[in-house]
């Protein structure tokens, strides 16, 4: 079905599903970003208090950050997303190059139903969460790890959670940039005009 074929149109994007895992996700990194902050930001810590309690509800939200996407696995259309998350090709580095010189131009951003800077924050993002995962693990579960272990997944994982906080942050507000692209994800439908524009190579 051709995107030019009625420009005022809805185009569906992402299914229920799609929706329940994102929302979901974004709902226990937020708790995950917010209780962190109220454990290391002094003056958040002292106006929250209950630091035990803190702690509690950040990890049994760290533990829970991939149970959405491991749920989702059961729904077709969200593993054909992942599976276009995970591709590469000529294309996206073509959107990257006009992206790195700032080139605003559609013609020159072609994209799938992805463009490249999804594809990469999702992919840095899945990473990064794993390596969360993992280094929270060792320092909740003290004693399965030797001191130096520790030592180290305590640097990790305090770092990545401030770059994580900045990346979440940048795409926020790439996000708040564009009503069209948070319609598809809070409708599940976006314009014909939209994606004939934003992601020409789309054929849904």
């Amino acid at each position: 079905m051709s995107l030019r074929a009625d420009a005022t149109a809805g185009v569906s994007r992402f299914s229920p599903t799609e929706r329940w895992v994102h929302r979901t996700t974004a709902a226990l990194m937020g708790v995950c970003v917010l209780t962190a902050a109220c454990l290391y930001v002094p003056q958040l810590a002292e106006l929250v208090g209950r630091r035990e309690l803190v702690v509690r509800i950040h990890e049994w939200a760290g533990l829970a950050l991939p149970v959405p996407v491991l749920a989702g696995l059961a729904s077709r259309a969200f593993r054909a997303d992942l599976g276009r998350l995970n591709r590469f090709g000529p294309h996206d580095r073509t959107w990257l190059r006009a992206a790195l010189h700032r080139d605003k131009r559609p013609a020159s951003r072609p994209a799938g139903k992805f463009n490249a800077g999804q594809k990469l924050y999702a992919s840095w993002i899945a990473g990064a969460t794993l390596v969360m995962l993992g280094t929270g693990l060792m320092m909740w579960f003290t004693h399965l790890t030797p001191l130096v272990w520790r030592t180290s997944a305590t640097f990790v994982h305090d770092w990545l959670a401030l770059t994580i906080g900045i990346v979440l942050a940048g795409h926020i507000g790439m996000a708040l940039a564009d009503p069209e692209s948070r319609r598809g994800m809070r409708t599940g439908s976006v314009s014909r005009e939209w994606a004939d524009r934003e992601h020409s190579l789309w054929r849904p």
